[in-house]
């Protein structure tokens, strides 16, 4: 690895350009506070000459919190490439992972087996990766970057960094070993240098180019419904039950196949108390400075207090932890899971931590009422309107427990552990009323009117 001082000027115009760049970044994590500080840690020369292409580890300093992201920096003499506007970071300078000239060189690495300076690519075992094709970034990605290679392959760039083995790559491994056939099969990754330890930069998969996003399909049943008032649910062309009872089985063979390929822990008492002061700090800090969430606080408490009279605590294990409609795809074999990282914005220790399928669960549903009441942000529609889409949250909430229940996940029939479900579901809502005051304040009341209808005993 070339010294950070062999890099002629590139450290200092990155310490000086990527404060101001950094925020309008779709992925970035840290727009809650200003940055005060770029410090590139590792520059990495991947192909040299005109273009250049740098693997760059910055740690981005925000007060009390320094966090390492993983770019691709292009640099250019001649000709200009074709990136977004956004990605430019000063004349002749880019953020080069839509740059699909330098970007061949990633797949070909793992093809390849190669090393250059400490980043190490590898396709997994017993697979043969074609080598030469071309990338295209697929604009929708949040959190990281994913490139799409001639239709074959997908290659997710982590974005923001952690040490050893990133838990969607180690989650993936498991459940492939396992036979499991809701997940996307990984035939390559590639691997850095954090703080002096090994960490993953990468993940290749296969690419399913007749996969359906699960959110497009759920809204889209949704709009068919609102469309045509006469009908009800179960009687729209767009019925979307079937495919929730399915995806709900889906989901439930995937913490099957985990609990088998990791293990399990039981969960005492002393797990239920842990879970209940972790639901009402958050609940605490989120009401401190959401005014809107302070009146529903005593019934929010209540319902995280009856967690403790569970009778049969629900086992611990690896779970998908970010589960919603956006992390599933529909392919013609069926659901496929996606993106097992983890809740982007919670420490490291925390997303690989074992937890409750019910939270997996708790999370889907919470992303059923919101495809279903995302259509009605805007002016008020009227009580027909608003009731259509009740009733189809409602009818898709129950056909994917019941799908759950008849796959015969770890936690059986998730309905029969009433209490614990609705804490984690309300505790979820808790979470989204955060993101969107910070985010999307005409969110807001998506969340809110969840909160109030459970604690009212509307739901």
């Amino acid at each position: 690895m070339i010294p950070l001082s062999d890099h002629g000027s590139l450290p200092a115009e990155l310490a000086s350009l990527l404060p101001g760049w950094l925020p309008a970044q779709r992925w970035f994590a840290g727009k809650d506070r200003p940055i005060d500080e770029v410090r590139p840690a590792t520059l990495t020369v991947v192909t040299d000459g005109d273009p250049q292409l740098v693997h760059a580890v910055v740690d981005v300093v925000q007060g009390d919190r320094t966090e390492p992201y993983q770019l691709l920096i292009g640099r250019r003499l001649s000709g200009s490439p074709e990136v977004a506007s956004t990605a430019w970071l000063g004349e002749g300078l880019y953020e080069a992972s839509g740059d699909a000239d330098l970007t061949t060189v990633l797949l070909d690495g793992m093809a390849a087996g190669s090393d250059i300076g400490p980043l190490r690519f590898a396709a997994e075992p017993g697979v043969s990766l074609d080598a030469g094709l071309r990338a295209r970034p697929i604009t929708a990605e949040q959190s990281n970057t994913s490139l799409v290679y001639g239709g074959q392959y997908i290659l997710k760039l982590f974005r923001k960094l952690s040490p050893g083995t990133n838990k969607d790559l180690l989650l993936h491994r498991a459940l492939q070993e396992a036979g499991c056939k809701h997940v996307a099969r990984v035939v390559g990754s590639f691997s850095g240098e954090l703080a002096g330890a090994p960490a993953t930069m990468g993940m290749l998969q296969e690419f399913l180019p007749d996969a359906v996003d699960g959110w497009a399909m759920a809204t889209t049943s949704v709009r068919d419904l609102l469309a045509d008032p006469e009908r009800h649910a179960d009687e729209a062309g767009g019925d979307f039950a079937g495919e929730s009872e399915r995806l709900g089985a889906a989901v439930a063979e995937v913490h099957a196949d985990l609990a088998s390929a990791l293990g399990t822990e039981p969960a005492d008492r002393d797990e239920l108390d842990r879970t209940v002061q972790a639901m009402t700090r958050r609940l605490d800090q989120v009401a401190a400075v959401v005014p809107e969430l302070a009146p529903h606080a005593p019934a929010l408490r209540a319902a995280f207090e009856a967690v403790r009279a569970e009778v049969s605590p629900v086992s611990l294990q690896y779970i998908h932890g970010d589960l919603h409609l956006g992390q599933v795809l529909r392919t013609v074999g069926g659901w496929l899971l996606l993106d097992f990282e983890g809740e982007p914005a919670a420490p490291v220790a925390e997303r690989h931590a074992l937890r409750s399928p019910l939270r997996d669960v708790a999370g889907m549903l919470r992303s059923f009422d919101y495809a279903a009441h995302q259509l009605l942000i805007g002016p008020p529609d009227g009580p027909e309107v608003a009731g259509h889409a009740m009733e189809w949250a409602r009818r898709n909430r129950a056909a994917f427990c019941a799908g759950y229940a008849r796959a015969g996940g770890p936690v059986g029939d998730p309905l029969a552990h009433a209490n614990l479900l609705r804490a984690f579901e309300l505790d979820k809502a808790v979470y989204e009323v955060a993101y969107e005051h910070a985010n999307r304040p005409d969110w807001l009341a998506v969340p809110l009117a969840a909160i109030a209808r459970s604690t009212d005993g509307g739901e």
